[in-house]
């Protein structure tokens, strides 16, 4: 009997524990400046960049370990080396101004955020047709 007593305290300070890590208590953060970026109507080919920047509210070193965009018309970059607590980042965003129509994509960012361990930027906006008439046009195709 007294085993049994001796072992539920220990036991749920042991579930305690793992409930604590399970939930991830603290640690790193990711805080966005801004989620969306909007072109509005862009000229054909023209700077199609735009900056997402970020803070490490956590307090751990945060790591992006990958930035992915649905089609190669959207390609992200991101910082490779860990931000530490409070340290600022930012994800760089190039969008090909030479496909004319509307914009809309999500760029998935996936990191060791504890608070958005996969986060979600988006652009949208509106690329002019090319002067010559003779540039690609986004259909639509699929939307992200």
């Amino acid at each position: 009997m007294k085993n049994k007593i001796l072992f539920l305290p220990l036991f749920l300070v042991g579930l305690f524990l793992s409930i604590s890590s399970f939930m991830q208590i603290g640690g790193p953060q990711i805080e966005f400046k801004k989620i969306l970026h909007d072109y509005g109507t862009v000229k054909y080919g023209s700077n199609g960049e735009c900056t997402f920047e970020f803070t490490n509210t956590g307090t751990a070193p945060l790591i992006i370990t990958k930035a992915t965009a649905p089609c190669n018309c959207t390609v992200p970059s991101y910082p490779k080396e860990p931000i530490p607590p409070g340290g600022k980042g930012a994800i760089t965003v190039k969008y090909n101004t030479k496909i004319a129509g509307p914009i809309n994509k999500s760029i998935t960012i996936l990191s060791n955020a504890t608070n958005d361990a996969t986060a979600i930027i988006r652009i949208k906006g509106n690329v002019n047709p090319a002067p010559d008439g003779d540039a690609p046009v986004n259909t639509g195709g699929p939307r992200n």
